[in-house]
């Protein structure tokens, strides 16, 4: 066996730091986007900056961007399970409906919310 074989690959503490202060700047952009009204995107927006950030730490700090062909096929196919989890919960959520016929009844309770308190 060949000393290349298992040597590991050093990234250097920049690297880490920039890491680091994106990951500062996307947390700080999820707080920011809680308090703007999107309406129906601000699932998409938290998921999105979600992603993002989870990426970042699986490429960097779990060394994945380095690692070999086999273990980056078990992280896609992780990727892709969890996708396929949240598009059927997704696919679910549009088309409920709830005992007195209402469709979408997380939004309307949302909806009568801020006109009760007002």
């Amino acid at each position: 066996m060949s000393e290349q074989e298992h040597s590991e690959h050093i990234v250097p503490p920049s690297t880490y730091l920039a890491i680091i202060l994106t990951l500062l700047v996307l947390t700080g952009t999820t707080v920011g986007a809680a308090f703007v009204n999107l309406g129906r995107f601000n699932i998409v927006v938290a998921l999105a900056i979600a992603t993002v950030k989870a990426t970042l730490v699986v490429l960097f700090f779990m060394h994945a961007k380095y690692s070999p062909k086999r273990t980056k096929l078990i992280i896609l196919a992780g990727i892709f399970w969890l996708a396929l989890l949240l598009g059927m919960t997704l696919s679910d959520y549009i088309t409920r409906v709830d005992y007195r016929g209402v469709r979408f009844p997380i939004s309307q309770v949302t909806q009568q919310l801020p006109a009760q308190r007002g």
